[in-house]
């Protein structure tokens, strides 16, 4: 176990440090037994979390489409500051906050904050950028929207399938995936949202195709509209990756990876990465 990873739980009503291989969790936990909670993973950077609002907030819209009872910000920032407390401000850290449904029947979630130094591969994607394969997901691109109980554009514990995908990926060769409609329009990454440039404007899926609300494409887009580049939130399809100027992969940790490979077919960016960097590290 890596002497830098720390966790604290929710308890009687505080935040308690606990080592990292302390058990938290009883095995009857309905997070466990069934993936029935929500997550965010938000970036730890000069020893803060200085986008921790969004991600509280989109913790509290995912609890919300689960019924779940969020315990707000009142429990994840003393859970965040207990992991932060002595954090080197030089180490680039992830801290997940966990909220599950813990034992069930009427009684409290189970609320968790980890935190572990961002691993090397994420580095080296951000850095040389990814190579991306297209999967189909299954569905119409319109019937998560109109199908609440499929928890479209909720960041669930339910991840086996996104990580099956990214398996895939891996033994074809590739880092990562775009998920796709039966329709072959876009979706969404496994943990990211996609975004390409094409004719001088940025563009990414719409919502109501049921993906996650990006926090990171929400913060590029302000700060880009503001930069005078215009933002759209565009129906794609494959080939409008592959005529894009530039398509990139968006997460809170991993930040902007741009795709240098799609579908086995190389590709380029047409310089717009750094500027993308330069709009998101503001």
């Amino acid at each position: 176990m890596d002497d830098q990873r720390r966790v604290a739980v929710w308890r009687n009503g505080a935040a308690v440090a606990v080592a990292p291989d302390e058990p938290v969790v009883t095995a009857f936990d309905q997070g466990l037994g069934r993936g029935d909670g929500v997550f965010e993973s938000v970036a730890v950077l000069g020893g803060g979390t200085p986008y921790l609002p969004a991600h509280l907030d989109r913790l509290a819209r995912s609890a919300g489409l689960l019924e779940l009872a969020d315990p707000g910000p009142a429990a994840w920032r003393p859970l965040v500051d207990a992991v932060l407390a002595d954090w080197p401000a030089d180490v680039e850290g992830v801290c997940r906050l966990f909220l599950t449904r813990g034992l069930g029947d009427g009684l409290a979630p189970t609320a968790l904050a980890l935190l572990a130094p961002v691993p090397e591969e994420t580095v080296r994607q951000r850095t040389q950028g990814i190579s991306v394969v297209t999967l189909g997901l299954g569905v119409p691109a319109d019937f998560r929207a109109q199908a609440p109980w499929l928890l479209g554009g909720a960041k669930t514990l339910s991840y086996a399938v996104n990580m099956a995908a990214l398996r895939h990926a891996h033994a074809a060769g590739a880092d990562d995936v775009v998920f796709t409609c039966l329709d072959g329009s876009l979706l969404e990454g496994p943990t990211s949202t996609v975004v390409w440039a094409a004719d001088g404007t940025l563009h990414t899926p719409p919502l109501d195709t049921g993906i996650l609300p990006g926090t990171t494409v929400a913060r590029l887009f302000e700060r880009a509209e503001a930069d005078g580049w215009p933002t759209a939130h565009s129906p794609g399809t494959v080939a409008d990756l592959h005529a894009a100027d530039a398509v990139w992969l968006l997460s809170g940790v991993r930040s902007a990876a741009v795709v240098h490979t799609l579908d086995g077919v190389p590709r380029g960016d047409a310089g717009l990465t750094t500027r993308v960097r330069e709009l998101l590290a503001r």
